[in-house]
């Protein structure tokens, strides 16, 4: 298992009942690895994961699996509200051929660091597939320490890498630190991404990738590569839109930047609505001056497909 490169924490996409349109999910996965990605990653909170019944999950993972037949890593985020079902949808991810894990704390529970450490350790051991740990205090209220990454690493050997999603890049430097390239480290906010390359983290859970995959695997290469004034002057560009993946109406929004890429369409699940009245327009402009101002180069590379 590779832990590397952009790999987008996809989307779900519903029909016009709000039932999985599983033959979009397949498209929209074939897309973004031939845009450049290296893996894709279901069933997250970008992927509305809580609105999700069990068995469309399981047979969400089959699709992924499915379409991306090889080609790349088809990756389950694993959250529940309790531990037994994190560990039977662990369970139900190895048996769709998913390739890793990305375990989350349980949903609405905030516990100690014993209840936590307990939970995600039972995910661990529940299949021999490669795990990352899914530190998002800012969303779940959960914070993994270094010190606390550094403990699981020492005793899981399937622990093997951690979305940060802290906000804070000091994380990366501060856990590089205790276990070196024991763990890989991934950024999972897209608008931290380059920061977060500069001290260290070498994959990218990202976001507005499911719309834009070519100019995320763009930026995360020159970033990579250490090119930084080509980097900055693509991320001055992209940083209006990265800046969706951070709100509390992120999924709304980056399914409008899909929509209004031609990839996708704005549907979403209560308790979310679609976004309507002055926040849409708002939100509209800011998209659709992007895309009018996205790199030439690029934007001829992409195949948008509309839905």
């Amino acid at each position: 298992m590779k832990w590397t490169g952009v790999m987008p924490a996809i989307t779900t996409c519903f029909d016009a009942k709000l039932a999985v349109d599983h033959a979009f999910v397949a498209e929209h996965c074939r897309w973004l690895l031939d845009h450049g990605c290296s893996g894709i990653f279901a069933l997250g909170s970008l992927g509305e994961g809580a609105t999700l019944a069990f068995e469309e999950k399981r047979e969400i993972l089959r699709t992924c699996v499915k379409a991306v037949h090889g080609r790349g890593p088809a990756i389950a985020a694993i959250s529940a509200l309790s531990t037994a079902d994190a560990v039977a949808l662990a369970e139900s991810a190895a048996g769709a051929g998913c390739d890793g894990l990305m375990v989350l704390p349980p949903y609405v529970y905030k516990g100690s660091w014993r209840e936590m450490k307990a939970h995600v350790a039972a995910v661990f051991h529940a299949t021999p597939l490669a795990c990352m740990l899914y530190n998002n205090p800012i969303a779940y209220g959960t914070d993994f320490l270094p010190e606390q990454v550094q403990d699981l690493a020492s005793e899981h050997k399937n622990f093997e890498a951690v979305k940060e999603s802290s906000a804070d890049v000091r994380r990366v430097s501060a856990i590089r630190a205790l276990v070196g390239d024991r763990i890989a480290i991934s950024v999972g906010v897209d608008d931290a991404v380059v920061e977060a390359v500069g001290v260290g983290a070498t994959g990218w859970v990202a976001g507005l990738a499911n719309a834009l995959p070519r100019e995320s695997v763009e930026l995360f290469s020159l970033a990579i590569r250490g090119e930084r004034d080509e980097a900055s002057e693509l991320y001055r560009w992209f940083l209006p839109l990265l800046r969706m993946d951070t709100t509390y109406d992120f999924v709304q929004l980056i399914k409008l930047v899909q929509a209004e890429a031609g990839m996708g369409n704005t549907r979403v699940r209560p308790p979310r609505l679609e976004l309507v009245g002055s926040e849409l327009e708002q939100a509209r402009a800011v998209v659709r001056g992007a895309l009018q101002s996205r790199p030439q180069a690029l934007a001829c590379a992409a195949l948008p497909h509309a839905r």
